[in-house]
């Protein structure tokens, strides 16, 4: 899996011998060593020499120690500087607070600030719900975290957190218009997280909570629905669970299989794991195995994690109880949120015909889709360098923009369902295909369409997105954490 990359995109300043094949040379030796060169830009000139700015993508760090030694292996050549520009673009942060309107003079001030400011302020007092109209609240969301499970490098802090919250917040505006702001809490403490949040709710329109480790973002998330009067929505859960629904409709379509009938492995039972099992039990899939570590859960067994009792309650009806490999035998789908290379193209091979196989552990999915791609139909993961990246991106800037200009309170399974068909029907007829199953990320339909189908939903509208699809099982007990 270790193959050059946008995310170790590097700079190198050398200097070189003055010639018309300086240039060539540079980028045959950084190509020798496998860098995959994206410019070079001569930055200085003299008579003698001249200074180059080589660009190129490389796998890690070690990678980039061979490309410089590369270059410097061409005669006269010397490495000036190397620049990392992932944290060139980090400098200083990402975001920043821009004012909507203009203070040009002491009229503007008067009414933006003191004194004409407390007028409004008094019109808030007496009606509260003006706040949505008067104050930013309509559009902004907190993205809050503890730093407990930031991607997949674990409980690495909030400080350390804030590169990616940072960067959710840019996604939520850059997608969909949607102001938001990291909170990163020095606490692992739930009952203090569910106070602080509570405490700075009159602010936000919504609240995103974002990589809080399991099973704390359970209780956290179902306490603050339960206490607050504007939306909250876990991404690290439910946000995996649209987009993974969305790619499994369109899956579906291209290996022509219907939802109730295929066999679903599902390899990770935390936060994610969780929620999707959440949504194909609703969407009537019937036979589905969930896997921890240990193996599959199930009836036999006895968890003392409430969540873990419901998977065994709600699945695997057939009463399987051996290995995530054992459970791939006559699978026709597998889901992955859990950890990297737990398969091999032998457990593939042994999954029905046109089998789908999403391994969406990041950065490293649970099978190299290279391998799995000589077994499998269809096969996504949530990287970047490979087709079909099932990517939250594609979920929350337009689910927030759908519930925040709706002024809804809560979040429902309708409005997540809703959100996987707007997703998966971005992808036209005419595009569709194994290699095609979700929309870009860069697509600009895509949260609009989300924010439509999500708005309809919760104003009640009649021929919401999910209106014409299959309707919802009844029969099962609710999840602890059902939304």
């Amino acid at each position: 899996m270790a193959t050059p990359s946008p995310g170790y995109s590097m700079i190198l300043r050398v200097q070189a011998p003055s010639g018309l094949t300086v240039t060539s040379e540079l980028a045959a030796a950084a190509a020798r060593v496998g860098a995959g060169v994206t410019a070079l830009d001569i930055v200085e000139s003299h008579h003698d020499h001249v200074v180059v700015d080589v660009s190129c993508n490389v796998s890690d760090a070690g990678h980039r120690d061979e490309v410089r030694d590369a270059l410097e292996s061409v005669q006269g050549v010397q490495v000036r500087k190397v620049s990392d520009r992932t944290f060139l673009i980090h400098l200083g942060g990402k975001i920043e607070v821009s004012p909507r309107v203009s203070l040009r003079n002491r009229d503007d001030l008067s009414r933006a600030y003191t004194p004409g400011v407390a007028r409004v302020c008094m019109a808030i007092h007496e009606n509260p719900a003006d706040a949505r109209r008067l104050t930013i609240k309509r559009n902004t969301v907190a993205v809050v975290t503890d730093g407990t499970a930031v991607l997949g490098l674990g409980d690495i802090g909030p400080e350390a957190a804030m590169p990616v919250m940072e960067g959710k917040a840019a996604l939520f505006k850059q997608f969909a218009g949607v102001d938001a702001w990291p909170v990163a809490l020095d606490t692992k403490d739930t009952e203090e997280i569910i106070s602080i949040v509570k405490a700075i709710a009159p602010a936000y329109g919504g609240i995103n909570l974002e990589d809080i480790s399991a099973p704390r973002c359970f209780e956290i998330e179902a306490r603050l629905r339960e206490e607050l009067d504007i939306p909250v929505f876990h991404d690290d859960q439910h946000g995996t669970a649209i987009v993974a629904l969305a790619a499994l409709f369109n899956a579906l379509r291209v290996v022509d299989k219907k939802i109730e009938d295929v066999k679903i492995v599902v390899s990770g039972v935390g936060a994610a794991g969780h929620a999707i099992i959440q949504l194909l039990l609703d969407q009537g899939v019937r036979n589905i195995v969930a896997c921890s570590r240990k193996g599959a859960i199930h009836r036999g067994e006895a968890y003392d994690d409430p969540h873990r009792q419901w998977i065994a309650e709600n699945t695997n009806g057939g009463g399987f109880s051996g290995s995530l490999k054992a459970a791939m035998v006559g699978a026709d789908v597998f889901i992955g949120v859990s950890a990297p290379n737990l398969l091999d193209e032998t457990d593939v091979a042994a999954m029905n015909e046109d089998a789908i196989v999403f391994a969406m552990s990041n950065p490293d999915p649970e099978i190299d889709p290279a391998l799995a791609v000589a077994h499998a139909t269809v096969v996504a993961t949530g990287r970047s360098d490979f087709p079909n990246q099932i990517n939250n991106v594609l979920a929350f800037p337009g689910l927030f923009r759908g519930l925040l200009d709706a002024g809804a309170s809560d979040i429902t399974t309708e409005m997540l369902v809703a959100a996987a068909w707007a997703i998966a029907d971005s992808v036209a007829e005419g595009e569709l295909n194994a290699s095609y199953i979700v929309p870009s990320v860069f697509d600009p339909h895509v949260a609009p369409a989300v924010a439509a189908a999500v708005q309809r939903v919760a104003e009640g509208a009649d021929g919401s997105a999910a209106a014409d699809r299959p309707a919802s099982p009844e029969t099962r007990e609710p999840s602890p954490v059902a939304v």
